[in-house]
């Protein structure tokens, strides 16, 4: 007698039937996934677009009442000289050996950085002095500032470019209060100068430097001026924000990607050691100093109306109307003619000039005459995002998420790795024994059970994994796309005329996501629908249906472990594929 007894095949489901089943499991799926693309959407105020400020005149220049009529030192007035030094500094800002100024007992993290010094030829007296400080990336004093440096020195300034202060850190963590340290022992090695007046020793800042400068002035505000180069002037958080915010746009971007810029800039940086993005960089104190600001009206990276009404609003507080501002047309962030990626690309026309004859004048103590604001009108596309703020608990999940499906995406390459070298070992045993079949006369063996996907399983599988797959690489070429577009607007080129995926790649995700979720569906309806003829789906289960399943004898899915394990493994991480969209926000519609 059989161990059980034989039971009737199950009817195939009804074409009603599965779409009743299949429909209800889609809406679940699918209305998850909307929720959690809602739920990580950041609050975002942009406005107001389209803000501008006019100038007082389109003239750049800058001039002083001199009392005696004596010409001022310009541009090429005096041949210059050059020569080196080297400061070891600390991260805590000490010197280490440093000719007297400041020591350090414990010489840990100390970087050794070289000074550019540069000096006017056959001039009597002491001078005025500049230290220049760096933007983004890793200047050294050979390869930074040389022609604004130099041109400075010709008009009777001493000035230093140093290597960037960075010691271990970097673009992501830079140590800013240990920078403006850094530059302060450059000034007081100027100040100790015999050639220099050490009451008459400002700064150059550009860009990141202009975050920096806020701490320096703080630690020493006997800072002579400032030259403040396309400055940030807000928060990391915020100015960033701006920045890529406005240049998704301008790039071609589809509108959808402004989602990744407000989940990305509202992460707390701080879970993972990062404390910058939200430095308090904004206060009167900053500009305590008579101050030279410089814009280029191609500048894609500055919130350049809101910036100067800080500016102005911060140095009012601090009682300094000694505030020049200069708007340059065609020029980019770091003041230049054209991409700033190409060697020998010349600054704005008249702004080296105009700034010399302001630091000239400036340091002489002599009465400005010329308009404060000047040259091309300025001009923000968008609103400064000031909503943007850390959002712990949308940041841990945003990190358990990424780092989740990346687990599962190595560990189901190396399970698919696993089945397709057992494939292939099984294949290559049956095609062995079938040749010493042939040779001995004898009937050939079966074709071996691999895998033993059942219902098709096996392609449903295959094909969506492909299919989510794929739709992740056009996320990412999209997502590349747009940060190539981003860093040619940030370095002065023009924008594309033709977006390309940047552009389609956003509703093509969408659409292709909502289809993948009906396909799971249909897979999981197949499921049960194949569970449910094996009477799973019942209580109790069909006697002997359980023991069937784990010995591959009557299977749902495969007939064997391996095939099922790769299943189950792969359908859960394509489904985790689909909540790092939903992260992301694909799916608000």
């Amino acid at each position: 007698m059989p161990s059980h007894e034989p039971h009737e095949q199950a009817q195939p489901w009804t074409r009603g039937r599965r779409l009743m089943v299949s429909l209800p499991i889609f809406i679940i799926l699918f209305g998850l996934l909307v929720v959690i693309s809602n739920l990580t959407t950041v609050p975002w105020n942009i406005e107001l677009t389209g803000q501008s400020m006019a100038t007082l005149t389109d003239d750049t220049s800058v001039t002083f009442d001199s009392g005696d009529g004596a010409e001022l030192p310009g541009k090429g007035t005096y041949e210059v000289s050059e020569r080196y030094v080297t400061l070891s500094v600390a991260r805590d800002g000490s010197l280490v050996d440093g000719g007297g100024l400041r020591h350090k007992a414990d010489a840990n993290g100390v970087q050794a950085i070289k000074v550019l010094i540069r000096e006017p030829k056959g001039v009597s007296g002491k001078l005025p002095a500049v230290v220049f400080m760096h933007g983004a990336g890793y200047g050294t004093c050979d390869n930074s500032f040389g022609d604004v440096a130099g041109d400075m020195a010709s008009a009777g300034f001493v000035t230093a470019v140093l290597d960037k202060p960075v010691w271990d850190t970097t673009d992501v963590n830079r140590d800013y209060p240990a920078s403006a340290k850094a530059y302060d022992n450059v000034i007081d090695y100027l100040r100790g100068l015999d050639t220099v007046d050490a009451a008459k020793v400002g700064i150059y800042a550009t860009s990141e430097s202009t975050w920096i400068s806020s701490y320096l002035l703080g630690d020493d505000p006997d800072i002579a001026f400032q030259i403040l180069l396309s400055p940030m002037v807000f928060s990391p958080r915020q100015a960033l924000g701006f920045f890529v915010t406005q240049d998704f746009t301008l790039a071609g971007a589809n509108d959808g990607y402004q989602s990744i810029v407000q989940r990305l800039f509202s992460a707390d940086a701080s879970l993972v050691g990062l404390h910058n993005f939200d430095l308090e960089t904004l206060n009167p104190g900053a500009y305590a100093v008579p101050t030279y600001v410089a814009y280029g009206s191609k500048d894609v990276m500055t919130a350049q109306v809101e910036g100067v009404r800080a500016i102005l609003y911060e140095a009012h507080l601090a009682g300094n109307w000694d505030v020049t501002i200069r708007s340059y047309p065609v020029a980019n962030h770091v003041l230049r003619l054209g991409d700033e990626s190409e060697a020998g690309t010349p600054f704005a026309d008249a702004y080296v000039t105009d700034l010399i004859d302001w630091a000239v004048g400036t340091s002489a103590g002599l009465r400005q005459t010329s308009e404060r604001v000047g040259g091309t009108d300025l001009y923000q596309s968008i609103g400064l995002p000031r909503a943007l703020e850390a959002r712990r608990a949308g940041t841990i999940y945003g990190l358990v998420i990424h780092a989740t499906m990346l687990l599962l995406l190595v560990a189901s390459a190396i399970c698919a790795l696993v089945t397709l070298i057992r494939v292939l070992r099984v294949r290559a045993r049956w095609r062995r024994e079938r040749r010493r079949a042939r040779r001995e006369g004898m009937l050939p063996p079966p074709r071996p059970v691999a895998l033993g996907f059942t219902h098709g399983f096996g392609n449903a599988l295959l094909t969506l994994t492909l299919t989510t797959l794929g739709t992740l690489l056009i996320f990412f070429a999209g997502l590349g796309q747009v940060v190539m577009g981003v860093v040619r607007l940030a370095w002065g080129g023009a924008p594309t005329e033709t977006p390309g995926v940047m552009y389609w790649s956003w509703p093509v995700i969408q659409v292709v996501s909502a289809l993948v979720v009906w396909a799971w569906s249909r897979v999981f309806m197949r499921l049960i629908e194949v569970a449910s003829g094996r009477g799973l789906i019942q209580w109790p289960p069909r006697k002997g249906a359980v023991r069937g399943i784990v010995t591959g004898a009557e299977p749902v899915l495969a007939s064997t472990r391996l095939a099922r394990v790769l299943f189950w493994l792969v359908t859960f991480t394509m489904l985790y594929v689909l909540l790092f969209f939903a992260f992301w926000g694909l799916f608000i519609y």
